[in-house]
């Protein structure tokens, strides 16, 4: 991810198809680190929905919520 928005992407995450060794850890990548770098942090429905044109994704860097939705 971080690749990508060095090169200039606008990165979304979406936080319930992520994973890390632990929920602390996962708690800590998304509060701490993944909205220094993710245009959008998510739900994996909310992803659909912009891919199928219902809905487009909001341009936001908030990991409110746990790591599960």
């Amino acid at each position: 991810m971080r690749f990508a928005v060095e090169l200039g992407y606008d990165v979304t995450v979406a936080k319930d198809a992520t994973a890390d060794h632990s929920e602390e850890f996962m708690h800590a990548a998304l509060v701490t680190n993944l909205p220094n770098y993710a245009s959008s942090i998510v739900i994996t429905q909310e992803v659909t929905d912009a891919l199928l044109g219902d809905r487009p994704l909001a341009q936001s860097s908030s990991a409110m919520g746990d790591a599960h939705g």
